[in-house]
């Protein structure tokens, strides 16, 4: 008898002690997988990346908007992890590299693509 009582109490520390291996396994993966998707998107969710982005973006105009000799009203900004992409037309030519400059400076910049070209008169 004593043995069996024995092997019925080994017996149920064992599922218990697999139960909760099993519950806290569960918890595990489910973390595990959210984040391995926090760490692809470097560490922010779609929302984060998106409003992020945004806000750099914002960044780059205010920074033009200091320069009283660009009209960045013609000039796109487009940015995605700290890259930026700037399109449109500016007056001169010495300020395509001007903007490219600015937007370089900003916090947060980690590289700028510069589609900027010179406007061309209606008339010519």
């Amino acid at each position: 008898m004593k043995v069996m009582d024995g092997l019925r109490a080994a017996f149920g520390v064992a599922i218990a002690a697999a139960s909760i291996g099993a519950w806290s396994q569960d918890g595990a993966s489910a973390g595990a997988s959210a984040g391995t998707a926090a760490t692809a998107s470097g560490g922010m969710t779609a929302k984060e990346a998106r409003q992020a982005n945004r806000a750099l973006r914002r960044k780059v105009y205010a920074a033009l908007a200091k320069h009283k000799e660009i009209d960045a009203g013609d000039i796109s900004i487009t940015a995605k992890g700290g890259a930026v992409l700037l399109n449109g037309t500016v007056d001169e030519a010495s300020q395509i590299n001007t903007v490219a400059e600015v937007a370089k400076g900003v916090a947060g910049v980690t590289s700028v693509t510069n589609k900027l070209s010179i406007r061309r008169p209606l008339y010519q």
